[in-house]
């Protein structure tokens, strides 16, 4: 008769510090990308000397939706 083997909690510990440490890396990914794509964008707006911030704008709808996307494509991959 074969015994079931229960996984350690040692590998289900590793597990969750890995997951956990996947999405908080991705988390920080995603706040830099958002936050250089807005300074680049206010610093084209400021060297353009533009009323409007169109820029800004634009720049951080690109960065939102390049990182919405590698959010995505990462739980693809689970």
């Amino acid at each position: 008769m074969a015994s079931r083997h229960k996984p350690s909690n040692h590998n289900r510990k590793s597990k969750t510090s890995d997951t956990y440490l996947k999405y908080s890396g991705l988390a920080l990914q995603m706040a830099i990308t958002i936050g250089l794509m807005a300074f680049l964008g206010y610093k084209i707006d400021i060297w353009l000397n533009l009323n409007f911030p169109v820029f800004l704008f634009v720049f951080i709808l690109t960065g939102l939706t390049g990182s919405i996307y590698r959010l995505i494509r990462s739980l693809q991959d689970n």
